[in-house]
This record gives C-alpha cells, sequence and structure tokens, in this order.
C-alpha cells in the first residue's frame, strides 16, 4: 500500500533530533492521564470560543499547556474514532470503521472488535512497565465475547459499561459499571451523583491511592458527557435560570459537570504529587452530537463550522485537544500542527522510550511538546460508513471519505459520488466546492481513496456498492 509524504529530509532529521534529545532528559517515564470526552464539539469549550456553558478547569489546563486549533478525531463517530486512537492505525485501514459491521453471516449489522493482533496504546505502555487503568466508555468489543473487553486488552483495571447485544438479547445496561469483566461490578445509582462522570472519577482516584509508587502509570478515563443518551443526571438545579429548553440545560450541565470533574482529578493528582511528571490529554472522540432532541447549534457547538457527529466535514471531525504536561510543554501554548488521533500511540511509544511501531500511521507529537518544529504529513484521510443496526440498509452503506491535505479539504458521501473539494484557508465553513477548478487536486484525492485504504469483509462498501 502505497504512502505519500513531502516531508523533507532533513526536517525529519530535524524534529528526530529535538525529540531523542527531549526523550533523554526525561529521567523518569512520565504518567499519561488521558481524558477523553464523548461527542463534545470543537466550540464548547471557553477555550474555543464558547460563551455560555462555563469550563474553568478545562480553559485552566489550556492557558497551562498547549491547545491544538487543527486536530483531528480518529472518525466520526464513536467506534471507529476510538479503534484510530487505541491502535494509531487510521480510519481506511482501521479494523473498525463503523459503529457496527455487516455480517454477511448473519445478515445483520453487529459490533466489530478491534483486532487483536493491533496492539492497543495499553498494551504497549503495559509491556513497558506502566500501570493501566480503564474508566468508561469503551465501545470497542463484543459484548458476548470477554476478550474483547477492556480489562483483557492491556488495562490491569478496567470499569467500563457495556450496552450491546448480549446472548442474542439487547440489554441496554448503562447503569452498570463492569469490573475487568463481569465480576465485583457496580451500579450507578443517579440519586447518589451529579452525574455519571462524577461517579467514574471518584472510581479513578480510588483506584490510583492503590498504585504503586514507584511505578508510572496510564490512566484512560473515557467520560460520558455529553453523550446525548445519557438522559438523566442527578443535578438538576445547574443552569436553570437561564431558561434554557430543558435538553439544552442538561446538556451545558453535563459539560460543566465534566470540566468539574477533570478539575478534581488533576487537583487530587496534585496532592498526590504525581502531576509534576504527568502528561495529560484531554479531547473528544468526534463533533458535536444532534440526538435525543439536542439542537448541534444551540451553544454554537461547532462555532461555524459545517457539519456534526457522522459527518466528514470538518465539524464532525475537527476537535479540541489540550496536552498539559509540567516543566515541559511550555505555557500558553497554541498550535496550527495539523494531527490526529494516529499521533498518539508513537508519542506515547516515544515517552516510554520505544520505536514506533510500523503499523501506526501518525507522527509522534514530542517535538511539538518541546516546543519544536514539527511538520505535519502531506495528509490525512478518513473513510466510515453508517451502520445499518438502525438504519434501513442504504445502496452504498452510508459510504464517506474525506482527506485533508494542507489547506486542501476534500469530502465524498458514496463511493460513486463526484469529490467537493474546499480550501480551508479560504473557506473555513465548507460552504463553496471548488473542485471544477482544481481538477489535478480532485484526482490525487481520488487516487488517495482508491490506494490508500484496505479491504475489510465487515464494511463492504469502500469498493463495489453492493447488491444489499
Amino acid at each position: 500500500m502505497r504512502y505519500i509524504f513531502f516531508i523533507l529530509s532533513a526536517l525529519i532529521l530535524t524534529a528526530c533530533n529535538a525529540q531523542t534529545k527531549e526523550i533523554s532528559d526525561i529521567t523518569t517515564m512520565p504518567n499519561v492521564v488521558f481524558l477523553l470526552a464523548d461527542d463534545l464539539g470543537y466550540g464548547e469549550l471557553g477555550c474555543y470560543g464558547q460563551k455560555k456553558i462555563k469550563t474553568p478547569n478545562l480553559d485552566a489546563l489550556a492557558k497551562k499547556g498547549m491547545r491544538f486549533t487543527n486536530f483531528y478525531a480518529g472518525n466520526a463517530v464513536c467506534s471507529p474514532s476510538r479503534a484510530v486512537l487505541m491502535t494509531g492505525k487510521k480510519a481506511s485501514h482501521n479494523t473498525i470503521r463503523g459503529n457496527s459491521g455487516y455480517s454477511s453471516a448473519d445478515d445483520r449489522w453487529l459490533r466489530v472488535s478491534l483486532n487483536k493482533n493491533d496492539k492497543t496504546i495499553a498494551e504497549v505502555l503495559k509491556d513497558k512497565g506502566y500501570q493501566t487503568a480503564f474508566f468508561g466508555k469503551w465501545h470497542l468489543g463484543n459484548a458476548d465475547d470477554l476478550s474483547t473487553w477492556a480489562y483483557a486488552r492491556g488495562f490491569d483495571y478496567a470499569a467500563q459499561e457495556q450496552w450491546a447485544m448480549r446472548n442474542g438479547q439487547k440489554s441496554f445496561t448503562q447503569d452498570m459499571e463492569y469490573i475487568n469483566g463481569l465480576q465485583d461490578s457496580l451500579f450507578y445509582d443517579y440519586k447518589q451523583w451529579e452525574s455519571k462522570d462524577q461517579f467514574r472519577t471518584s472510581m479513578a482516584i480510588k483506584q490510583l491511592k492503590k498504585m504503586k509508587k514507584d511505578q508510572p502509570f496510564f490512566l484512560f478515563m473515557s467520560y460520558r458527557a455529553p453523550h446525548g443518551h445519557e438522559r438523566i443526571i442527578g443535578n438538576t438545579t445547574m443552569y436553570k435560570d437561564e431558561g434554557w429548553p430543558e435538553v439544552e440545560r442538561m446538556h451545558a450541565a453535563k459539560i460543566t459537570l465534566l470540566d468539574r470533574e477533570v478539575g478534581r482529578l488533576l487537583k487530587e493528582l496534585e496532592q498526590m504529587k504525581k502531576l509534576d511528571n504527568t502528561l495529560v490529554i484531554f479531547t473528544s472522540d468526534n463533533g458535536p452530537h444532534h440526538e435525543c432532541g439536542h439542537n448541534a447549534r444551540f451553544f454554537d457547538s461547532n462555532g461555524i463550522l459545517k457539519g456534526a457527529k457522522r459527518d466528514l466535514y470538518e465539524g464532525g471531525i475537527r476537535v479540541p485537544m489540550i496536552a498539559y504536561w509540567k516543566n515541559n510543554i511550555k505555557e500558553n501554548t497554541e498550535t496550527d500542527y495539523v494531527g490526529g488521533f494516529q499521533d498518539f500511540m508513537p508519542t506515547f511509544q516515544a515517552l516510554a522510550k520505544m520505536e514506533t511501531a510500523p503499523t501506526t500511521h501518525g507522527l509522534s507529537l514530542l517535538p511539538l511538546f518541546a516546543n519544536e518544529q514539527l511538520a505535519s504529513q502531506e495528509y490525512l484521510n478518513w473513510e466510515m460508513q453508517l451502520d445499518g443496526a438502525w438504519r434501513p440498509k442504504m445502496l452504498d452503506g452510508g459510504f464517506r471519505q474525506a482527506v485533508r491535505m494542507g489547506e486542501w479539504k476534500g469530502v465524498r458521501y458514496g463511493v460513486e459520488s463526484p469529490i467537493a473539494l474546499f480550501n480551508l484557508d479560504e473557506d473555513i465553513e465548507e460552504k463553496n466546492d471548488v473542485s471544477q477548478d482544481h481538477i489535478d487536486i480532485v484526482k490525487k484525492m481520488e487516487a488517495i481513496f482508491q490506494q490508500d485504504r484496505s479491504d475489510h469483509e465487515n464494511f463492504p462498501y469502500g469498493g463495489v456498492i453492493q447488491d444489499k
């Protein structure tokens, strides 16, 4: 499979030398705290332009660290985006390319698990001596196969919600946290907690206190807010005086409560004297949702960006990204580096003083953290298909592709549809299709769509349009 890069060899050498220098200065492998929001839009934090929803802790974190303005999720919906994050493999080559995949044997859409031959970030770090813990939404396994759950994919301790088909029966158990499979599970009581994120943060703090002090740790907080299907939260008063519709009040409250829990967790780490040597990452799995009655435009959740969750326009995949690492990342810095979820695996491998695995498609962000130059890849590309689990089967499987190449953005919905082309420097809102004026660029994008991908039996619509 052909990959094209425009990074000049001199720049590569400079970036690598800078990265090596930075790593050699680290005497102790740092802890990693990864904070992932669920369906949080690019414009839903104060530090990204939000005016109504309060996020003081995340705004403060951005001021103390680095804010990314051109960062992209792995995909435009939960499962395939998280798959890119956990494996470092881009969307067009990943095992998971939609929330469900089509099974020809069953003639229905089912959950698709991560390929067991693909190592996860947790497995990689665990091999290097990291203690690993996961809390929250996994969404990368088969409910009936415990070997695909988080605790079996590199996490020493995993408390995850599980909702999907179980033993052929549809079971929504979002009030249950399964700990290391089905053992010692806990029920979430809405009356005792302001939000599920508060409940999970308390569990995480308790687990952190049990960890060995002489070993680094990797903590993955897969938070729930502001996902639309969390229809009940314990806090019924926040933003009550604003006069907003209840669904919008609760949406804003979930984000502010998430911000509160991030602040509580970081304060606890500081009191434990763990924060000084901890890399903290905060981001979102995709763009804002418009589900369960919520209107993504009510709070300008994407600012002026087009689209939302499930769209490969900017609004569906451009996400907030904040990195904080005391004394290593310069305070109050901003970067327009064009990167994405595939960059996390090589970044954490570099932190653990490992060589980047050849199966990953990203670049280590350590040079950026060290305030060095890092040339972006020539392009980033995505593909996904809307699952058919609860939608009518579409002729092309809801197949969608996109590519970001410098200032150019190409989007195609349907494998035989024309490519729409936008110049993001001049048209960030993706309003003006200029494909007819730049046929040469469209041809390059067509080649990327056709060549920089692999076929997958559960996601068949990227090749030839199917009859079913």
